[in-house]
């Protein structure tokens, strides 16, 4: 199967993540998915192929044999992508296409004469990251397909619910076995990145009081109005739309509420640890403030880390990056090393002891409905992919 077609199938499943269900994977849709993977992977030839409980998928292209020589010493890499897409916009029913890149504004013009691949903008595409399993699967594929070509153990692995940042939640490093790996998870070509935010995720819970309107002097607290009035004491241009390199922000990401509750729902991002850890503890202040004018309780707050800046982890291995920038120049592609606003599997997988930086998949407007792939992109990311397993030694 081509790279294209093989990518249009992958988009025909339903795998958006959703953060409230509680379960791993987190929606059906995924695992239905990763049984797919898991079939095609065998079909393919690959190896130890595994699917656990948790919708994780890992498979292993072993190491080339050289008759009547030892074998060649290789590094063992690894290259991982996630199967859920985002529940910024729905994946459900996506309706890809063929244009060319002038058929549609929102293309950027350096794509003009291309082949895209788009949706009916009804729907996300889903290039964020199935371009990247696409790219994978199809680099094994001619590896195992062109024995002729010599490379060391090359293991895959295939993820749930990055996209509500608990991806790597369940991913055994261990039993991954890897020198070292890269995500193929970024956006437009040749972008190579080994820094990315430190990132929390905060719910703020206000509690009102609800009294007949026609009664309610001095007896009602309307969580709505509490909640917006703590909104508003956040710095107002400290926010996605008023930020860019290496700028951190407070993304207010949804608000529901009656008289009697409201939740916030917010993400935080710094790349500098320091000023990261400083937003949360402003996050705590304003919820103390809420409460020392409306009575304890009003408002409660729960935190958590989801991922940190991986650029630590990345520095004293800088040769995985060197890597992958002579790979991207033998493929004639231009490296583009950048931060990441975002972050990735790979930025928890770090810290768990396998350096895994980050490389284009190919896609522009992730998350939204006009997301799409130029195809000469993603077949690029392939070959970077299958020039990497050759250049390393």
């Amino acid at each position: 199967m081509n790279i294209v077609d093989r990518f249009l199938k992958y988009v025909s499943f339903c795998t958006t993540s959703d953060e409230n269900t509680g379960m791993t994977p987190s929606t059906p849709g995924q695992m239905e998915f990763a049984r797919y993977l898991a079939d095609e992977l065998k079909e393919i030839g690959m190896k130890e192929v595994t699917l656990d409980a948790n919708g994780y998928i890992m498979a292993t292209l072993p190491e080339s044999k050289i008759e009547n020589q030892k074998p060649k010493e290789f590094p063992v890499i690894g290259f991982i992508a996630h199967m859920d897409t985002s529940p910024d916009a729905s994946g459900k029913h996506v309706k890809a296409s063929i244009v060319k890149a002038e058929e549609r504004d929102y293309i950027d013009p350096r794509y003009t004469g291309q082949d895209v691949i788009v949706t009916d903008t009804t729907t996300l595409l889903g290039a964020d990251d199935k371009a990247g399993i696409a790219e994978i699967v199809t680099a094994m594929e001619y590896l195992i397909q062109h024995p002729e070509i010599k490379h060391g153990k090359v293991r895959v692995g295939f993820t749930p619910d990055e996209e509500i940042g608990q991806g790597a939640d369940h991913f055994d490093v261990k039993a991954f076995g890897c020198d070292f790996a890269y995500t193929m998870d970024g956006g437009s070509i040749g972008e190579l990145e080994f820094e990315n935010f430190n990132a929390a995720a905060a719910k703020i819970h206000v509690h009102g009081l609800n009294v007949h309107p026609g009664t309610a002097y001095h007896k009602m607290r309307n969580s709505m109005r509490i909640a917006y009035q703590l909104a508003v004491m956040l710095p107002r241009w400290e926010t996605p739309e008023h930020t860019e390199g290496y700028e951190g922000f407070y993304h207010l990401t949804g608000m529901n509420g009656t008289v009697e509750e409201t939740t916030l729902s917010y993400i935080i991002r710094d790349h500098d640890r320091a000023r990261f850890e400083s937003r949360k503890r402003e996050l705590e202040h304003l919820v103390r403030k809420v409460n020392r004018e409306y009575g304890e309780g009003t408002a409660e707050i729960e935190m958590r880390d989801q991922y940190y800046n991986m650029r630590e982890k990345i520095e004293p291995v800088m040769h995985i990056i060197d890597l992958a920038e002579e790979a991207m120049k033998a493929c004639k592609v231009i490296p583009v090393v950048k931060p990441i606003r975002g972050g990735t599997d790979g930025a928890r997988l770090s810290f768990e002891g396998l350096p895994c930086p980050n490389i284009f998949a190919g896609g522009e407007n992730f998350h939204s409905r006009y997301e799409y792939l130029p195809v000469p992109s993603l077949e690029k990311a392939c070959e970077v992919i299958l020039q990497i397993i050759q250049m390393a030694k």
